[in-house]
């Protein structure tokens, strides 16, 4: 794996779950950021003090093997190097209290531990050309189930948006939206993710 340098992340990027939380569907990606210390070493999950609703939001996430300032939609996939399973976090309540004051929602997205990953695929192991399927579970019983045939904005196209506006580099990684299926987080949950039929699992544990 290389060093992770910036962690983009893609809001409402799957129809299903947008209904699910009353949202907008938005007219272009909505992006935001977490920094390098959000990423959860090892698989405890330890629930921020300052939240009384943290929700599980299972995502695909892609790795960056070279830097790229603009590349398009139809070559884009060729910069994606692995990729993982992730979990990202978020803080429903302070969100929806930063989201009513028109405030930034980093609060409710970046704290530490917020971005759970498992480990990296190369690209070459996962199809080029179809779907990717990626699940949860939460103490055994199935919650979300993501296909990336139903994202809104498309892998090649994140990508060279993304490349095109803020210029890609080496080692930056972009969760691509959760789909439906989100819920609270509570002690002693076990999460279980798995990336395309077992290719790369992770399991994390709720303090």
């Amino acid at each position: 794996m290389l060093p992770i340098n910036t962690i983009y992340c893609i809001g409402r990027n799957y129809v299903a779950h947008i209904a699910e939380l009353n949202s907008e569907t938005p007219t272009e990606p909505l992006i935001f950021l977490k920094p390098n210390s959000s990423v959860l070493a090892g698989n405890v999950i330890t629930l921020p003090a300052f939240s009384q609703n943290v929700h599980y939001e299972t995502e695909l996430v892609v790795q960056i093997g070279q830097d790229c300032e603009q590349i398009a939609p139809e070559n884009a996939m060729s910069l994606i190097s692995a990729y993982a399973v992730g979990l990202d976090l978020t803080a429903r309540d302070v969100q929806a209290e930063v989201k009513q004051k028109g405030l930034p929602w980093t609060k409710a997205k970046a704290f530490k531990g917020a971005a759970c990953l498992s480990d990296w695929v190369a690209a070459d192991k996962l199809p080029s050309n179809s779907a990717i399927e990626f699940t949860l579970t939460v103490n055994g019983e199935p919650k979300q189930h993501g296909n990336t045939s139903l994202m809104i904005d498309s892998l090649p196209f994140l990508i060279s948006y993304l490349a095109d506006l803020y210029g890609l580099k080496r080692g930056d990684i972009v969760f691509t939206g959760t789909p439906a299926g989100v819920g609270q987080l509570h002690s002693v949950d076990v999460l279980e993710l798995d990336l395309h039929h077992s290719l790369a699992t992770a399991r994390f544990e709720v303090a």
